[in-house]
């Protein structure tokens, strides 16, 4: 099959979806109007562990507009059957008003069922619920429960890592601290639930329709063809829309109840009781190294936060392993269980914990040594995977410091700490490493050529802000060499060819090369029907020798040979032609090679010498992240990620009450996000080439990876400003002063 030109791919393009946004006609979850919707507010407990002894729904029940309230004590019992696609947790997940066990602060108690919004919430706060109380444990320092491993996780050594530490020229021992963060996108959480006899419809905020399919299938005991998802829009997600949570399946319940669709958006404040977060960890890292930087150990003993009813797990141990060149290496990972909500992954899960803790021993490790901090990396850069002697499919780390520190003007600073100052201002520069996996999943499309020459190309993937409507049309415009205008890419639909969830920055791998597939088999289609057909000027000629651009079927040395789509297709009376294709990665290539991401960080700090306070003066990401399909998409994922770094670093925080599980700060007044003022000069580039060892795009990841090493940058940053070394996260005036 002949190469096609590439026009679309690599092109700054503009959002194709960008009008419907700005004008507002995307519809997001709570948007659509479907007809007879009425409205479910949440009942939450304001307790984190005991039973509920009593529920009084009179008040409510005899306000006007109220249909219904549902608890524990008149909900029919659920099937809750087994479904390890979707349930990717061990444990008993939470279930919708079967019993009368609360688990943690803000747990589902009640819905109201109501003909207006407003109706449902005066209601749902005029329900009495009693509780018989027992402590609970929710701080992750002070738990007297068990920690345990989590699953999946296993301790892991290489070498003798004692051993080593005990004879190294240079030891460090470090513990480091990191607070709770929520996930805050800018939409939040909401379903609507329309049944139709056993058949159920859900326009629902997911970043995977097919697991909110097969959950909702699961759930309540039907066929997973009797459940169709509905996502075109979703207003950001970074993980918390994972998995289907419990508030789906209280809208699907109370609309089977009152036998009309229900709408149910859960509030700001239930965001953060209901549908996950990035959990805290207390880290302890212990290295040891040559006089000349060499690393000889390294050992890491960390855990984290998760439900006691579930067991979460993120990919934390991957950077302690292959990172660096380090002979001698040992990693126990553990979770404590508390009396909080589960755990859910957030952009650069585990790696951006873990990258943290690194880079900022890594950090301290080169100024003891009186080492440029990008030197020592340097100097303990691997030449395979250390933890699997597998080659890399690339790895241009070494590239990525060079370029930046060309761009930054790294060498131009002056490495003392504490050593330069702008008025009252402090100013240090810092720099670390981001790594993140390239996965990739199963993924299926479908592609329809019509006789109008334009192409609508389909797959029940999702858009939660990354513009996947427009990079998938960039590959399928060139694949069958047409104008980006006269492609059609749709998803978010669950009637769709399957795809994996919008995570772990696998979509543009997985989902990107199922198109590609797609499309090359259309347009090999047209070109056969051309070449077999006796009236076509292409008839007989090798299709090999045939590309298509414009539109238009040619000669590749013959340009003036050829015919459009639309010609061909006219002549032959063919309405359409379509194709199906799909992309699995090869069982053996993970046992291949290695395949990573690499990101070097630079970051700039400005600290007011009497105040504490930090502000981000400038920041530069440069990326080996495969071929970049859409740059100007590539920058908006870098900018978010560097934005949600900061937010990491200097201000996200999450607080409990430990005498109830309350979070006092949920909020988006109390929880400090940045805004424009803490971002004034981000910056991405891109390293050119491709990684086909990959997929067949060459792609690799970016969603994630811009996230992991932007905050451990700037504590670096800090210290070389302050001179003081600030190991919890996040870096607070008090701990400056």
């Amino acid at each position: 099959m002949s190469p096609q030109p590439q026009a679309a791919v690599g092109a700054a393009l503009s959002r194709v979806d960008g009008r419907l946004k700005v004008t507002g006609q995307a519809k997001y979850a709570a948007d659509h109007d479907i007809d007879g919707v009425v409205h479910a507010v949440i009942v939450s407990s304001t307790i984190a562990r005991g039973r509920i002894t009593g529920i009084d729904t009179r008040a409510a029940e005899a306000q006007h507009g109220v249909l219904k309230v549902i608890t524990h004590l008149n909900a029919p019992k659920l099937a809750y059957r087994d479904n390890p696609v979707t349930f990717p947790f061990p444990g008993r997940r939470l279930r919708a008003f079967q019993d009368d066990a609360v688990q943690f602060f803000g747990q589902p108690v009640a819905v109201v069922v109501a003909t207006t919004l407003e109706a449902a919430q005066h209601a749902a706060d005029l329900v009495e619920v009693s509780y018989d109380t027992e402590e609970p444990a929710t701080d992750l320092t002070r738990s007297p429960t068990e920690a345990g491993p989590p699953p999946f996780a296993q301790p892991y050594a290489r070498g003798d890592a004692e051993e080593a530490l005990g004879s190294a020229d240079i030891r460090m021992e470090a513990s480091f601290r990191l607070s709770r963060n929520h996930h805050n996108p800018m939409e939040p959480h909401a379903t609507i639930a329309r049944w139709n006899g056993d058949k159920l419809t859900l326009w629902d905020k997911t970043q995977w329709v097919i697991g909110a399919q097969n959950e909702a299938a699961s759930v309540f005991g039907i066929p997973p063809e009797n459940v169709r998802v509905l996502s075109p829009f979703v207003g950001g997600a970074f993980g918390n829309a994972l998995r289907t949570g419990v508030h789906v399946v209280i809208a699907a319940l109370a609309a089977r109840e009152v036998g009309r669709p229900v709408k149910l958006a859960l509030t700001r404040r239930q965001m953060y009781f209901t549908v996950g977060y990035r959990p805290a960890y207390e880290y302890k890292l212990s290295l040891g190294s040559t006089r000349r930087g060499r690393l000889t150990a390294m050992t890491h003993e960390l855990k984290y936060e998760t439900s006691r009813y579930e067991q979460f797990w993120e990919a934390n141990q991957a950077l302690g392993q292959m990172l660096y060149a380090v002979p001698n290496v040992s990693q126990n990972v553990q979770t404590v269980p508390l009396d909080v909500s589960t755990p859910m992954w957030m952009r650069g899960p585990g790696y951006g914990s873990a990258a943290f803790v690194i880079e900022t021993a890594m950090d301290e490790l080169a100024y003891k040594l009186g080492i440029d901090p990008i030197e020592l990396r340097l100097r303990n850069e691997p030449g395979e995977d250390p933890s699997t002697q597998q080659p890399f499919s690339t790895r241009r780390l070494r590239e990525c410091f060079r370029v930046g520190a060309r761009e930054f003007g790294w060498h131009r600073r002056n490495p003392r700490p504490r050593s330069t100052r702008d008025g009252d201002w402090l100013i240090g520069t810092g720099v670390a490493t981001g790594c993140y996996d390239v996965f990739r999943g199963e993924a299926h499309a479908h592609a329809r050529l019509d006789a109008d020459g334009t192409v609508v190309v389909q797959s029940a993937t999702h858009d939660v802000g990354t513009g996947t409507y427009t990079s998938m049309t960039q590959v399928a415009a060139d694949a069958l060499g047409l104008a980006v205008r006269q492609v059609t890419f749709r998803l978010g639909d669950s009637t769709m060819p399957q795809a994996p969830p919008q995570g772990a920055s696998q979509t543009m791998a997985s989902v990107g090369s199922a198109v590609q597939d797609t499309c090359d088999k259309l347009r090999q289609q047209a070109i056969e029907l051309a070449v077999e057909d006796q009236r076509s000027p292409l008839h007989g000629v090798d299709t090999d020798d045939i590309v298509v651009r414009g539109g238009r079927l040619h000669v590749k040395r013959n340009p003036a040979r050829g015919e459009t789509y639309r010609q061909l297709l006219a002549r032959n009376n063919r309405t359409h032609l379509e194709a199906r294709g799909s992309y699995a990665p090869e069982p053996d290539e993970q046992r291949r090679y290695s395949m990573y991401g690499y990101a070097a960080m630079f970051a700039k700090v400005a600290v007011d010498a009497r105040l504490g306070l930090v502000r981000v003066r400038r920041m530069l990401g440069v990326y080996d992240a495969g071929r970049i399909i859409s740059p100007k998409l590539a920058d908006s994922q870098a900018i978010g990620g560097m934005v949600g770094g900061i937010g990491a670093a200097l201000l996200e925080h999450t607080v409990t009450d430990h005498r109830d599980g309350r979070i006092v700060n949920a909020n988006l007044a109390d929880y400090l996000v940045p805004v424009n003022a803490d971002i004034p000069d981000l910056k991405a580039v891109y390293l050119e080439g491709e990684d086909f060892r990959a997929d067949p795009i060459g792609v690799k990841s970016l969603g994630e990876l811009v996230q992991i090493g932007v905050a451990p940058a700037i504590a670096n940053a800090v210290f070389h400003a302050t001179g003081r070394r600030v190991r919890e996260l996040p870096i607070t005036a008090e701990a400056l002063l």
